[in-house]
């Protein structure tokens, strides 16, 4: 295969390199990378590896690196606010933090907390922390997120974002198999437009989306 479509704005995509027996494409008009999608796993073997993520809320190290997500809600949102956790994973970590501190907030997770009415409902803020590089369909699940905020809301995700000065052969966050589609700057601005957001800010592996 030489060429695909890119999963988030549709626009052509043209081979980019295989790595480790996997093929990976870039797009040509948001300029994101992604996998093969005739290559993804299959969702028993995604929720195999999901189960041995080992994301303890008591090592420091681990409140660190989901400091930057939970400090953006305590920031911007009261706790007359409601929130979702949107994957969560097997252990909602952000949920119970944000729960610890009184604020209003529920997680969902299509593998581990799979409540289809937390989908039906609005929220002031959702969070997603190292979900969106998972999507299966990207231009989908912004969709369904957009629609679940309410005005003056916001989307706040942390992933690791595609550069031209990634070093991709030795980036280490494309090695994670479940790991399937990789932002550019250049998408989240598509995204902002595509979706109906006032604004949408990076600061490093945060990003956040404001309708």
């Amino acid at each position: 295969m030489t060429n695909s479509k890119c999963p988030l704005c549709s626009a052509p995509a043209d081979f980019f390199c295989t790595d480790r027996g996997i093929n990976f494409f870039k797009c040509g008009g948001c300029h994101s990378v992604f996998r093969d999608p005739n290559e993804a796993l299959s969702q028993e073997a995604e929720k195999n590896r999901y189960e041995l993520h080992n994301n303890d809320v008591n090592d420091p190290g681990y409140r660190t690196f989901i400091a930057p997500i939970v400090d953006a809600v305590l920031c911007s949102f009261s706790l007359s606010h409601t929130g979702l956790d949107f994957g969560a994973g097997p252990i909602p970590n952000i949920t119970n933090l944000l729960r610890e501190k009184g604020y209003n907030i529920s997680p969902y997770d299509p593998f581990f907390h799979d409540d289809p009415k937390l989908l039906e409902k609005a929220y002031d803020y959702i969070v997603a922390c190292e979900v969106i590089e998972h999507f299966r369909s990207p231009a989908n699940e912004f969709k369904l997120l957009r629609s679940r905020l309410n005005p003056g809301g916001a989307l706040i995700c942390m992933t690791e974002l595609y550069t031209e000065k990634t070093d991709f052969s030795k980036w280490t966050y494309k090695n994670d198999l479940t790991h399937r589609f990789f932002y550019s700057r250049e998408a989240l601005e598509w995204i902002r437009g595509k979706y109906g957001f006032s604004k949408s800010e990076n600061k490093g592996r945060l990003l956040i989306f404001t309708v």
